[in-house]
């Protein structure tokens, strides 16, 4: 296990083969900071480079999968840093999409924001009974940076996407599973996920 700085992700080596990434901004609701998302990017960078390990699980504690975008953080970016901030998220989730092992987003609880974009990102998605998906943006008067715009139609087709954004709707994970969001539901999430990884490679 290594942790580099309070806001950090865990990094589990469950085997050779596979690796977890856990979010731990408890206070925070595991939202992602800009030192959140620069520490995230050394880790994958770190762990592609390790030709022996298949797969990459994404999860979070407790009830939280990810909050997304710190929304202080947020507050205080110009026109400027906003759109740096944008930049590094979509460079960050693009990195995911193009990573060489198999990705899997274990959600254990809300998954709202920026952290559905960080899952749309993966391969594969496996939702914990007790997760609840959102994208809160149009109660903000803000719209999602990281390409969930992108790739959420390409999931779930883009009628549904569009209602998704403009409702600013939640989703329960039976709800994930009937529309294609997530392959499984189950717990523990992590289980469902080291299935899939057997499964997958």
């Amino acid at each position: 296990m290594n942790v580099q700085n309070a806001q950090s992700p865990i990094v589990e080596k469950i085997s050779d083969s596979i690796a977890i990434i856990r979010f731990n901004r408890p206070a925070e609701r595991n939202a992602l900071s800009t030192t959140t998302l620069d520490n995230l990017d050394a880790l994958l960078s770190n762990l592609n480079s390790d030709h022996n390990l298949k797969t990459i699980i994404f999860s979070g504690d407790g009830n939280v999968f990810l909050a997304g975008a710190d929304i202080r953080e947020l507050a205080t970016l110009d026109p400027k840093t906003a759109r740096d901030f944008s930049r590094k998220g979509q460079r960050l989730l693009q990195t995911i999409v193009e990573t060489p092992q198999v990705t899997i987003a274990a959600i254990n609880g809300y998954c709202m924001g920026g952290g559905l974009d960080l899952a749309l990102a993966c391969d594969t998605r496996v939702a914990s009974r007790m997760a609840v998906f959102g994208h809160p943006g149009a109660r903000l008067g803000i719209i999602t940076g990281w390409g969930g715009t992108q790739r959420l139609p390409r999931v779930i087709g883009k009628a549904r996407a569009l209602e998704f954004f403009i409702t600013a709707q939640t989703l329960t994970s039976k709800e994930a599973l009937d529309i294609g969001l997530v392959s499984r539901v189950g717990d523990p999430v992590i289980d469902c996920a080291l299935d899939c990884s057997r499964e997958s490679t």
